[in-house]
């Protein structure tokens, strides 16, 4: 049984994510962690507990920062809706948020548990690079972190440069990547062409007629529509859920390569760039494995099996 730390700024396609991991047999979700991003913190940490209470399951959940380390919050409403979850206007939860911030529980999980546990973001890396700053022997406590972020091929989907989480709070980012964690990191784009969710997709997915397919659809029906709309994408594209199926099932990343990566801080063209130097140009070692194609068809049977 694979034990699974998530670090989220839930949303709809966070969401989706978060199902696949509580309904994967082998994988028990130890805890969440919360970080502003797509939305506020608080209303991330409500749209977490709202999925746990949906799948029936028990995992604490821990707010953590509100903000983006030197630079202003900015959400992405235009995306997700208001709240998060396609304006769907789901009833609060019950669950309690935990008292302890995430930053706190993430260096207690993981000295408690060293190289047992593996993380997943699935947002800004403002948390985690929080974290560090405190411990940085939490980059050798960490199994393994898959990182969803970053656009490795160079098509942002917030600048031309720059994918959302890494250009939201790119000095945290910067700070996760310099660490010495073991990482995979998983680009937006991974989530498209093939990837994308078709129309004969979503239909299959709501013809499962369970409570996770239907609300798993419903809360992404803006992003669906920004997709097409916006992104010029032939579906619904769900990044977040795309990197958490490389989590739980590794062989599904179908083209990867190891490669020294940083995060661009400074220039407005490309703030929150993720520079993958693949002919190893700078001569510095790499520091993550670099995802650059997944298998389509095994990703959409893994949601099918979470969502079934």
């Amino acid at each position: 049984m694979r034990r699974f730390v998530i670090d989220t700024d839930t949303a709809s396609d966070d969401a989706v994510a978060i199902m696949m991991a509580m309904a994967h047999a082998d994988v028990h979700v130890e805890a969440i962690t919360v970080v502003a991003g797509n939305v506020s913190m608080e209303q991330a940490s409500i749209n977490a507990r709202f999925v746990v209470e949906l799948m029936g399951a028990q995992v604490p959940v821990y707010p953590g920062c509100t903000s983006p380390w030197l630079r202003a919050l900015e959400i992405a409403d235009w995306f997700h809706g208001a709240d998060g979850m396609g304006n769907q206007h789901y009833p609060p939860p019950n669950q309690p948020e935990q008292s302890m911030h995430a930053v706190e529980a993430l260096l207690q999980l993981f000295e408690k548990h060293p190289k047992a546990l593996t993380l997943v973001t699935l947002g800004p890396l403002t948390n985690i690079a929080t974290a560090l700053s405190i411990e940085p022997r939490l980059a050798q406590w960490v199994e393994h972190c898959y990182v969803m972020g970053g656009a490795a091929n160079i098509e942002g989907n917030v600048t031309p440069a720059a994918e959302y989480n890494m250009w939201v709070d790119p000095e945290a980012a910067q700070k996760v990547m310099q660490s010495g964690m073991p990482i995979t990191l998983l680009g937006w784009e991974l989530s498209r062409g093939d990837s994308a969710l078709s129309d004969e997709d979503i239909n299959n997915l709501r013809s499962l007629n369970t409570r996770q397919a239907t609300i798993a659809m419903d809360c992404n029906s803006q992003a669906l529509k920004a997709s097409r709309d916006i992104q010029g994408e032939p579906g619904l594209a769900l990044a977040d859920p795309c990197a958490m199926a490389v989590a739980l099932n590794p062989s599904i990343a179908i083209e990867q390569s190891q490669h020294y990566v940083e995060v661009s801080l400074d220039s407005h063209l490309t703030r929150g760039m993720t520079v993958v130097d693949k002919l190893n140009v700078t001569g510095k070692p790499p520091n993550a494995t670099v995802c650059y194609s997944i298998d389509a068809k095994q990703w959409k049977s893994l949601l099918i099996d979470a969502l079934s």
